[in-house]
C-alpha cells in the first residue's frame, strides 16, 4: 500500500509538471566559418547574447529559460536543411535560417511540420502574404520593399527625377542576389532610368571586370546585393575606380563594419540600406555588459557589440521573444507549441513602449503583423560611413516603399505559388 501511494503520489507529481513549460527551444543556423562568417560571426554573437542577457537577468520569458540550438552550416544550403532535420525534434519554436537559399528549401518542410520561420528582411519576398504562407514571416521588410526605398532615397535626392539617370545593381549570383531585380526592372519603367545588371558569382573574390564595366559605363548610382567578402571587394574595387562612394548604396547586408574597414579612408561616405538602429547608444547595451559580458557568459570575444549585424539580430532576438510572450498571451500558457508561437507571430504588434521596456528606445519602426500581412511596413533607412570616426550613422528617417508596386508583385508571386502548389488561401 505505501509503495502504490508513493507511486501514485510521484504520478501526480510529474503529470503536474508536464504542464509547466521547462525552456523554450531557439534554433540558431550560424555560420562563423567560411567565406561569409565575416558576417555570421556578428550575426551568431547578438542573437545569443541577447537571449544570454534574457536568461541571466530575467530567468528566460516570462520566468521560462530560453535553450539556443546552435547549427553551423557555413551558409550551404544543403547543410541548412541538415540542420533543420537533425533540430526539428527538440521542441525548435521558430527557425531564422539566415539565409536565402536555405529559407526557400525550408519553406516548404517547415509548413508541413507546422513550424514557422522568420527571415526577416530575407529570403522569399512573397511570403509576405499571410494568406498563402501560414508559417511563413518576413517583418518588418524586405527585399522588394528595400529597392523600392533605394529608389524613392535616390529620387528624393535628384527632386524627384530619375529620368535618364543608370543605377547599375551589382548582385550575389544567387537567389539572395537577384531577389530585387524585378523590383528594380518594374521601378525604372515608372521613373524612366536606366537599370545595368551585374552578377559577382560565390563568393566575390573576383570582381574585376564588372567594375571595368562601371568605369566604361559610368551609372550615375550603384546598388549592391552582396554578402561577406563580396562586399570588401566591391567597395575596394569601387575605390579603385574612383567611384563616388556617395553615390554607392548597399542593401543592409552590405553595410556593415567589416565590409568598409579593409578600404580605409577610401570608405568614406559610402551608404546602405538599415532595418534597425546602428551603435551602442541604448540602454539594452548597459545590461548586455553587465549580465552577459562582466560574467564571461559573451557569445564570442566581446569585439562585435553595437556594430550593425551584431545589432541586426539583437533585433531578431527581440522580435522572437515579443512573438513568445504574444503566443504566451493568447493561449493562456507558458507551455507553447510552435503552432501556437506561430499564432504570436501573426498576433505581434512592435509598438515603441515595447522596444523601450526592453532597452531598446528607437530602435526600429512599430508595426503589427496580421493574418493578410507577414511582411510588415516595410519601411527603411539609409546609414552612411565616416571613415574618420568608424561609425555609421542614420542619415534619414524610416522611409516608406512604393507600396503599389511592390503589393502588387507580391499578390502576382505569391498567388502563381499558390496555384503552383494547391495551396487554399487563408484569412477570408
Amino acid at each position: 500500500m505505501k509503495l502504490k501511494l508513493v507511486t501514485m503520489a510521484l504520478a501526480t507529481a510529474l503529470t503536474a509538471g508536464s504542464a509547466v513549460a521547462q525552456e523554450l527551444v531557439l534554433p540558431w543556423m550560424s555560420y562563423r566559418t567560411g567565406p561569409y562568417a565575416v558576417g555570421g560571426i556578428p550575426l551568431a554573437d547578438g542573437y545569443t547574447d541577447y537571449f544570454t542577457l534574457l536568461n541571466e537577468r530575467d530567468g528566460g520569458i516570462n520566468g521560462v529559460p530560453v535553450r539556443l540550438v546552435n547549427c553551423e552550416t557555413g551558409y550551404n544550403t544543403e547543410k541548412g536543411v541538415e540542420c533543420y532535420e537533425s533540430t526539428k525534434g527538440e521542441g525548435a519554436l521558430v527557425y531564422q535560417p539566415l539565409s536565402t537559399g536555405i529559407t526557400y528549401q525550408l519553406i516548404p518542410k517547415a509548413t508541413a511540420d507546422g513550424i514557422p520561420i522568420h527571415s526577416m528582411g530575407y529570403g522569399r519576398t512573397s511570403a509576405a502574404n499571410g494568406k498563402v504562407f501560414k508559417n511563413v514571416f518576413n517583418y518588418p521588410t524586405n527585399y522588394w520593399q528595400a529597392a523600392s526605398v533605394a529608389v524613392n532615397y535616390l529620387l528624393d535626392e535628384n527632386g524627384g527625377d530619375l529620368s535618364g539617370k543608370t543605377i547599375a545593381l551589382v548582385y550575389h549570383n544567387s537567389a539572395y542576389g537577384k531577389e530585387p531585380i524585378r523590383t528594380l526592372e518594374e521601378l525604372s519603367k515608372k521613373h524612366g532610368f536606366n537599370l545595368s545588371l551585374l552578377a559577382v558569382d560565390h563568393p566575390g573574390q573576383e570582381q574585376k571586370s564588372q567594375w571595368l564595366q562601371i568605369r566604361r559605363e559610368r551609372p550615375d548610382y550603384v546598388l549592391m546585393w552582396g554578402w561577406g567578402v563580396m562586399n570588401q571587394v566591391a567597395i575596394q574595387e569601387a575605390a579603385n575606380i574612383r567611384f563616388p562612394m556617395e553615390n554607392f548604396i548597399g542593401v543592409w547586408w552590405s553595410g556593415a563594419e567589416a565590409d568598409v574597414i579593409p578600404a580605409g579612408d577610401a570608405a568614406n561616405g559610402y551608404k546602405a540600406l538599415a532595418m534597425n538602429g546602428v551603435g551602442t547608444n541604448f540602454p539594452i547595451f548597459d545590461d548586455i555588459q553587465k549580465y552577459v559580458v562582466d560574467r564571461g557568459l559573451a557569445a564570442g570575444a566581446g569585439d562585435q557589440i553595437g556594430t550593425v549585424l551584431y545589432n541586426r539580430t539583437i533585433y531578431a532576438a527581440f522580435l522572437a521573444a515579443e512573438a513568445i510572450k504574444t503566443a504566451m498571451e493568447i493561449h493562456g500558457t507558458k507551455d507553447i507549441t510552435p503552432e501556437m508561437m506561430r499564432d504570436g507571430m501573426e498576433a505581434l504588434n512592435i509598438t515603441e513602449a515595447k522596444m523601450a521596456a526592453a532597452g531598446m528606445p528607437g530602435f526600429g519602426p512599430e508595426f503589427q503583423v496580421s493574418c493578410e500581412n507577414h511582411g510588415g511596413p516595410g519601411l527603411g533607412a539609409v546609414q552612411q560611413w565616416d571613415a574618420s570616426t568608424g561609425t555609421w550613422s542614420l542619415i534619414t528617417d524610416f522611409m516608406e516603399p512604393d507600396s503599389e508596386v511592390i503589393n502588387a508583385l507580391i499578390e502576382e508571386d505569391s498567388m502563381a505559388y499558390a496555384a503552383e502548389n494547391n495551396i487554399e488561401l487563408r484569412c477570408n
